[in-house]
């Protein structure tokens, strides 16, 4: 175990990163994992449903990810809309920062907006005269490391196939290797957790204990919560999902709320049993939360493999099965 952040550092070749879907959604490689054996199997995701045995269930995130990036009239300001505090009222990242110090005005598709209060990291609470129309004005906000700009293709490929409630920034990347055809093949249920801008960020503190996690609004409906306390093992459907399960642990009462769970080593998981989940930044609170399901050790010996293997990485790379 540790709680140092450059214990969960590794090196990844830039042309591992998945800047683009593949063409077939259920094409990407599955590594797993076997956490009693330490041993490491390769697979196709689309042998996923022969690993689900009876009594699970699978639980997926439905949250969808809004056009949330923007730019000014004259293109001298990005903005990413994080979170709607009322109707015409936005919290936001801006760039750069500087032109928007309080009480500067941007203008978005003819929609003035003005910064009424910069928080303690950086975000903007802008008011617009009118409500923002993002489906008009707004891009799917592809994760920096892609370093492009979203295409045409990326309006569907970077949501899941079951993504239905509006508020994400960032797609739930576990979900973007299900069809329908998977799905009607497994049993399973949907919690929400939108996404945030804190799932790009790395944690910056030499001890990881010290870093501030960011919070997520989440919801469970009442259907979710039964068939979760019904089921045996709970298979988990990325670390969105995770969080939220091991927020409010078993029996699971439906409920909206908002999680902060820093999930690190030595973290004993109450309800998630197995863990579906793509490969992690270095450094990230994604990583140390697979870490601390399967072990720091076993989990950078599966990169250094995957790396080897030329697995693709990230956002729109191949996924990782922990049993």
């Amino acid at each position: 175990m540790s709680l140092l952040t450059a214990d969960y550092d590794y090196v990844l070749p830039e042309e591992l990163i998945a800047r683009h879907p593949l063409p077939h959604r259920d094409a990407s490689r599955m590594m797993v994992l076997h956490r009693a054996e330490q041993r490491i199997e390769h697979h196709l995701f689309a042998e996923f449903p022969s690993y689900v045995q009876k009594g699970d269930l699978v639980v997926l995130n439905d949250t969808r990810v809004i056009p949330a990036r923007a730019y000014s009239d004259d293109g001298r300001i990005e903005l990413l809309f994080l979170e709607a505090l009322g109707d015409t009222t936005w919290k936001c990242l801006v760039k750069p920062g500087k032109k928007m110090r309080l009480g500067a005005s941007v203008t978005i598709a003819g929609n003035r907006g003005t910064v009424e209060k910069i928080y303690p990291e950086g975000e903007r609470l802008i008011a617009f005269e009118r409500p923002v129309d993002l489906d008009a004005a707004g891009h799917i906000p592809l994760p920096p490391y892609m370093e492009r700009e979203a295409g045409a293709a990326d309006a569907e490929r970077y949501q899941t196939v079951f993504a239905r409630t509006r508020g994400a920034v960032a797609a739930p990347t576990a979900g973007l290797h299900f069809t329908p055809g998977i799905l009607a093949r497994i049993p399973h249920a949907f919690l929400t957790l939108h996404v945030g801008v804190g799932t790009f960020r790395s944690v910056l503190t030499d001890d990881l204990t010290l870093h501030a996690m960011h919070a997520e609004r989440f919801a469970v409906s009442p259907a979710a919560a039964d068939a979760v306390n019904a089921a045996g093992r709970i298979v988990a459907v990325g670390t969105t999902t995770t969080r939220v399960l091991e927020t409010l642990g078993r029996p699971l009462s439906p409920q909206e709320g908002t999680t902060d769970i820093f999930i690190h080593p030595p973290y004993q998981f109450r309800v998630v049993e197995a863990l579906l989940t793509n490969f992690h930044l270095p450094k990230s609170t994604l990583l140390m939360l697979v870490s601390a399901f399967a072990g720091r050790d076993f989990v950078l010996r599966a990169y250094a493999e995957a790396i080897r293997e030329r697995y693709r990485f990230y956002s729109y790379g191949d996924c990782m099965l922990i049993v």
